[in-house]
């Protein structure tokens, strides 16, 4: 598989996973990720997962761990696309993403993801993550 292609979009960075992952390349992309997210200083991240049709529990958990390394570099989350059997997965994985918000399409995920970080930037705001 190609790698996966990582857009910086002013202060965020648009992961756009197109097609299925296997476990290597999975890794790849999460080391990728975090080192593009170090380089940039980007506060958001969009992971667009809407062509992953099923996972593993080891793709799973690199997900979960991808979104909570996100957040120790200073980034806020919000994966799109996840497929209903993806969903199912993680449940029974007993995933929870915590901290990652989730939105059903491209152009909602960037709209939620601009007030997720305008909100970080209203004064008097503590900026947690």
């Amino acid at each position: 598989m190609a790698p996966v292609p990582i857009l910086h979009l002013g202060d965020t960075l648009l992961v756009a996973v197109q097609e299925e992952l296997g476990d290597r390349d999975a890794l790849a992309l999460q080391e990728a990720l975090h080192a593009r997210l170090e380089r940039t200083g980007a506060r958001g991240v969009l992971l667009d997962l809407s062509a992953v049709e099923t996972v593993d529990s080891f793709l799973g958990r690199l997900i979960n761990d991808m979104t909570r390394g996100t957040r120790l570099l200073g980034a806020r989350t919000v994966i799109v696309g996840i497929q209903p059997a993806v969903a199912i997965t993680l449940v029974e994985l007993g995933l929870e993403l915590r901290g990652v918000r989730t939105a059903l399409n491209l152009d909602k995920g960037l709209a939620l993801l601009k007030r997720l970080l305008a909100a970080e930037d209203e004064p008097g705001r503590a900026r947690a993550r």
